[in-house]
């Protein structure tokens, strides 16, 4: 396979040709924050906040989908980047009910390790309060829609990896939210399997274990990547 070299902040490395730029940053030690970005499934560029600057391009272009070429110039940390993430944490913060102090993933949650990762004390921007519904009727999971940011990692992990695609997106703009079984109560789910990856793939505390109380919801993400790696290289033990 075709080996491509490039610099990312000034750093020469190089890269499988079908590599994307946040994989080779990562390989390259290099941190790019993500959010909708999970390891062992595919990649969707939804959350906007792996975006980076590439020399002669006037857009910025998210890590996670854009390949490798030769002779790419890359930067990943400007002040231009860090305004862009820092107000789309805000817009997240902003159109949610994310409350840090009562949700269940207090302490192991990506969008709040991304506020502070981004100094962000505070918003500038005001909050909508929308109205959504928390729905418990599983048996062993709810979903609370308040605490959502639309990553669709619930979705990917669902179809790509358990196969049921249990989950789906509806709606459009701020109505968009994430839906089982054509809208039906997650409880009444002829699709769910109950494996709980969906749970785990959640970068907050909108998928949630029934039970689990403030900051008790510990997400393990590492199954999602540790089942993906086992089944490609038939690594099961019987």
């Amino acid at each position: 396979m075709t080996v491509k070299t490039l610099t990312i902040n000034g750093e020469m490395i190089s890269a499988r040709e079908d590599e994307t730029l946040l994989e080779a940053a990562q390989e390259a030690g290099i941190h790019i924050p993500t959010l909708c970005h999970l390891e062992g499934v595919g990649d969707v560029g939804a959350c906007r906040l792996c975006l980076v600057e590439i020399a002669g391009n006037n857009r910025l272009l998210p890590a996670c989908v854009t390949k490798v070429a030769e002779g790419m110039e890359v930067t990943t940390n400007s002040d231009r980047l860090q305004k862009y993430r820092r107000t789309i944490i805000e817009m997240l913060f902003a159109e949610g009910n994310h409350v840090c102090s009562v949700c269940v993933a207090n302490g192991n949650c990506e969008l709040q390790d991304l506020a502070i990762e981004m100094g962000m004390d505070h918003l500038r921007l005001e909050y909508q309060n929308p109205q959504r519904p928390v729905d418990t009727s599983h048996h062993l999971f709810g979903v609370d829609h308040n605490r959502c940011v639309l990553c669709t990692r619930c979705i990917r992990v669902c179809d790509e990896i358990e196969g049921a695609h249990t989950w789906d997106m509806a709606g459009r703009g701020s109505k968009s939210h994430v839906i089982t079984d054509l809208s039906q109560p997650w409880g009444t789910s002829q699709t769910c399997t109950s494996c709980g990856k969906c749970v785990n793939a959640c970068p907050t505390g909108a998928l949630f274990d029934k039970g689990s109380s403030v900051g008790e919801m510990v997400h393990d993400r590492g199954k999602i990547d540790f089942l993906v790696n086992a089944r490609t290289k038939k690594q099961w033990n019987f």
